[in-house]
């Protein structure tokens, strides 16, 4: 099994990296625009004899890849609202890079990271295989951009249904290698617990369903070893949590301490979002079955960030 991962220095393709390296003995193939972060990234995680980092001028159609995993993108809100209207050149080229390579070899797989954001700003409940995208195109402002890029990105793979293109749309996803800096509400739970600090928060109610690393992979795992599908999927865990349930649960098993304040407010890079996640099931269709529920997954990964 030949793969090509675009887009390797991000976390969720790293993560992906380290379970292949464990799991299979896929050749893999890693691009990068600074190759060299890779590299070193290979060096430390100890698995630098098994792969190749290289940079995006030798992803051509003269080498041959059973599936192409695009992972180019940003990694955090405050990045989406550092990149601005770049995120649609960004999205657009390094998408275009894989559908040419497909025109050539069409039997190749493509799998793309899409983003739950793409049902637009319109999570007032959770999305189901019914919902529909809302965009508020007399009133665009930056929240917007990071969907329209992965909704355009997401019609120009339906527009070509005879290669096979599975777009994954990731809701929440945590990891104990997550950058904890990044401004997530949960990743500024982690800090407050490691740190001994009181995390403040806000009112607002909401609900989340992280998906854990493992089931991530299996999903991968899944899709690779289909026969061939043109659809979107979304991510999804055994079940979900709400604010207080996990606020209470990190108090629990972690002594989190903390305030809920109606002053506060948190970075909404990609607009409000009370229900952000989906009851759509529709990739248990190709097999995917997940493992761990959102708090099983947090609470593995939060206990390997302490222990370390």
């Amino acid at each position: 099994m030949k793969i090509a991962i675009l887009g390797a220095t991000s976390q969720i393709a790293k993560d992906l990296i380290e379970a292949f390296a464990k799991k299979t003995d896929y050749e893999c193939t890693l691009f990068a625009r600074n190759p060299s972060i890779v590299i070193e990234w290979l060096k430390k995680v100890n698995i630098q004899q098994l792969y190749q980092a290289l940079d995006y001028s030798y992803f051509n159609t003269d080498h041959h890849y059973d599936v192409i995993l695009n992972f180019v993108g940003v990694g955090n809100p405050a990045q989406a609202q550092e990149m601005g209207s770049k995120i649609f050149d960004v999205t657009y080229k390094y998408d275009m890079m894989a559908l040419d390579y497909l025109k050539v070899h069409s039997e190749t797989k493509y799998i793309f990271l899409s983003s739950g954001a793409v049902y637009g700003g319109n999570f007032e409940q959770p999305v189901t295989s019914e919902s529909v995208a809302v965009i508020p195109i007399n009133n665009l402002n930056v929240t917007d951009w990071y969907a329209i890029a992965k909704l355009y990105a997401e019609a120009r793979h339906r527009a070509l249904p005879e290669l096979s293109i599975v777009d994954i749309r990731v809701f929440n996803y945590f990891s104990h290698t997550q950058d904890m800096n990044a401004r997530y509400f949960i990743t500024d739970i982690v800090r407050a617990i490691r740190d001994n600090t009181i995390l403040i928060s806000s009112v607002d109610y909401i609900v989340r369903d992280f998906l854990h690393p493992s089931d991530f992979y299996q999903l991968i795992y899944v899709l690779i070893f289909w026969g061939g599908a043109n659809t979107a999927i979304d991510c999804y865990s055994l079940m979900p949590i709400d604010k207080p349930r996990l606020l209470a649960a990190m108090k629990e098993m972690f002594e989190l301490r903390y305030e809920v304040t109606e002053t506060f407010d948190s970075v909404g890079a990609t607009g409000h979002k009370p229900y952000y996640y989906s009851l759509n099931t529709h990739a248990a269709y190709f097999g995917y079955k997940p493992t761990l529920t959102s708090l099983e997954g947090l609470t593995r990964e939060i206990k390997f960030i302490l222990e370390k």
